[in-house]
């Protein structure tokens, strides 16, 4: 029914402009042979104002002869105009045709169009209904195993140490025939993902937090949900989303669990709940929060999706010296403006270790030791750095990339 209303209404438009656009037409050519009349009329009476200053004596008989001649001769030009109109519409028929062809042409065009890439009789979806389909969508997505089954084989993340891949496949060996063997699944967790064998991985994380029991931390299921959408290459399935909801139920303003609740319901689209974690995020979570930056980036169109209006945040800037250190800097001799930059240097490694922080001060912190020589202090941070944002590939490159830069890597 609603789509036979759809059709009527889009018909009865089409033909309304086609009438109009007749209609001028058919004006237009109406107006000629009434302006040809109208100069017609005007002649006449100017013939007879001549006669009339003639007789009065206003003028005289031989400029009277002049207008008389002057005006006759458009009088005439004027008979002469009177027959066209006629052949003007009689012409302006193939013109009429045209625009009817032309209509009906762009009106087969956009119907056949719609035909095509539209939906025809598709009802509109009420937003309750729209909620109901996302929350089927949810229920019905696949689980871990059917979304890692659905990819492509992973390609290896680089070559690897012959000598490394000997001492994890003996650590294979010995967590199989030691199952609860807590250190062991830790390792095995920790060196698979190094390997790039992410399933392997968040299984043995798995088991370490089975084995740990109520002892097992929210970092401990963090890492296991990261893992497995890793796996997954990003989907969220509702065993990782179950992970997310309990630290969550623990800890309402874990920033990594904010995070991927707002992309899980992104996924099935509850972009209304969506934009509540991240704002959420953005509310609670410490700015130098990994997750900060693409938040921050994103949810300007994550809000518009949901229909909210909603102006996100400046970004934090990042640590560093301020207008008044830099106004000291200018007095120091060398060895002393070298002093203070060590300091700041020294303070951010503290920092860094005592409470961590995001990739681009773990890359700062590289480049300004590989800057003042340290380079074997250098690459230890680095090798630290990697391993945290082992499972953030966004971060993990922006780590290689200051190596990079600051010459540790070739």
């Amino acid at each position: 029914m609603i789509g036979m209303m759809f059709w009527a209404a889009t018909g009865g438009i089409a033909l309304i402009v086609a009438a109009i656009l007749i209609a001028a037409l058919r004006r237009r050519g109406e107006t000629e042979p009434q302006g040809a009349a109208f100069d017609r009329q005007i002649y006449r009476d100017q013939l007879t104002e001549i006669e009339r200053d003639q007789t009065r004596g206003v003028i005289a008989p031989e400029e009277a002869a002049r207008l008389r001649s002057e005006v006759a001769r458009r009088l005439l030009a004027a008979d002469r105009e009177t027959g066209k109109p006629v052949q003007a519409q009689a012409a302006r028929g193939p013109a009429n045709t045209l625009v009817l062809g032309v209509v009906a042409l762009v009106l087969a065009a956009g119907f056949g169009a719609y035909a095509v890439l539209g939906t025809p009789g598709y009802r509109d979806l009420p937003l309750k209904t729209r909620i109901a389909l996302a929350e089927q969508r949810r229920e019905t997505r696949p689980d871990q195993a059917a979304l890692e089954a659905a990819l492509p084989p992973r390609p290896a993340l680089q070559a690897a140490d012959p000598q490394f891949l000997t001492l994890v496949e003996k650590l294979r060996d010995a967590v199989a025939k030691r199952p609860d063997d807590l250190k062991g699944h830790e390792l095995l967790a920790r060196n698979e993902a190094n390997l790039g064998n992410l399933t392997a991985a968040w299984k043995a994380q798995e088991r370490v937090i089975a084995l740990k029991g109520s002892d097992a931390t929210d970092d401990d299921r963090l890492k296991l949900a990261t893992l497995m959408i890793e796996a997954a290459e990003g989907q969220v399935s509702p065993e990782a989303e179950a992970v997310l909801n309990e630290v969550l139920q623990r800890d309402p303003k874990n920033d990594t669990a904010l995070f991927f609740g707002g992309i899980v319901n992104m996924q099935v689209g509850r972009y209304d709940l969506a934009f509540r974690y991240w704002r959420q995020l953005l509310e609670v979570a410490p700015q130098d929060s990994r997750w900060w930056p693409e938040v921050q980036a994103r949810i300007g169109s994550l809000a518009e999706a949901a229909g909210v209006r909603y102006t996100p945040p400046d970004a934090p800037a990042l640590a560093g010296p301020t207008a008044e250190d830099l106004k000291a800097a200018e007095d120091m001799t060398p060895e002393q403006r070298q002093q203070m930059i060590r300091g700041m240097v020294e303070g951010l490694n503290d920092r860094l270790a005592a409470d961590g922080g995001s990739a681009e001060e773990w890359a700062r912190l590289i480049v300004a030791l590989a800057n003042l020589g340290e380079q074997d202090r250098a690459k230890a941070i680095l090798t630290e750095a990697q391993k945290t944002f082992a499972s953030h590939a966004p971060d993990l490159a922006r780590i290689n990339e200051a190596a990079t830069s600051a010459g540790l890597t070739p």
